[in-house]
């Protein structure tokens, strides 16, 4: 089962976060083999989305980046939003690791 970690985006800044993946001991895992895809929606159901640019940042430490741009964020309203983050192995096994709301904050400096 998939953790559950929330996020908050300030509209029209740049945005990452690091996300640690552990094993049942909570050491990290060996993620070489994986790739990473993560999305953020308005609701569970919506068809639309907006792509994390996901990123297995060191394989060995289990270290996975979600990064936005500040013109995506700029382009996302204000609001509450879900999203997860999916790592599919080189044999095609499929896990959500973890999932969660994302709260974007409306700017106010143009």
């Amino acid at each position: 089962m998939a953790s559950v970690s929330n996020l908050a985006i300030d509209q029209g800044t740049t945005f990452s976060v690091t996300i640690t993946v552990t094993d049942d001991t909570g050491s990290a895992r060996n993620l070489t083999g994986y790739t990473a895809n993560s999305q953020i929606r308005k609701s569970y159901t919506a068809t639309s989305n907006i792509a994390f640019a996901a990123n297995i940042a060191s394989p060995t430490d289990g270290t996975v980046t979600l990064d936005l741009s500040k013109a995506k964020t700029a382009n996302i309203k204000a609001g509450r939003y879900v999203y997860d983050l999916i790592l599919t192995s080189n044999i095609a096994t499929v896990e959500r690791i973890v999932e969660g709301i994302v709260t974007v904050y409306p700017n106010v400096t143009r």
